[in-house]
């Protein structure tokens, strides 16, 4: 399944974006995702400023906090995994 965004796209599993999105606290399984080869090969593919202006686009973190390119992937993955959840 794809998460399309403004600036970048994500292949993810179901159950991949199942892990990623649901209620309560999401970091560990998030942190677990990044650790998955499939997806550490995307995000590998994807330039980090990319990245940042789609969550800029966002509006929710400051700039001082869109410095940390770690931090940014994590985030947009778990967007992704929120967008793709939201539409099944």
């Amino acid at each position: 399944m794809w998460a399309s965004m403004n600036y970048l796209e994500l292949k993810l599993t179901k159950n991949q974006a199942s892990i990623g999105s649901h209620s309560g606290a999401c970091d560990s399984d998030i942190k677990a995702l990044m650790k998955e080869p499939s997806i550490k090969r995307q995000f590998k593919s994807i330039d980090p400023e990319s990245i940042k202006k789609e969550l800029r686009d966002q509006g929710a973190w400051t700039e001082e906090q869109l410095n940390n390119v770690e931090d940014n992937q994590e985030r947009i993955l778990w967007i992704a995994c929120g967008n793709i959840m939201d539409g099944i």
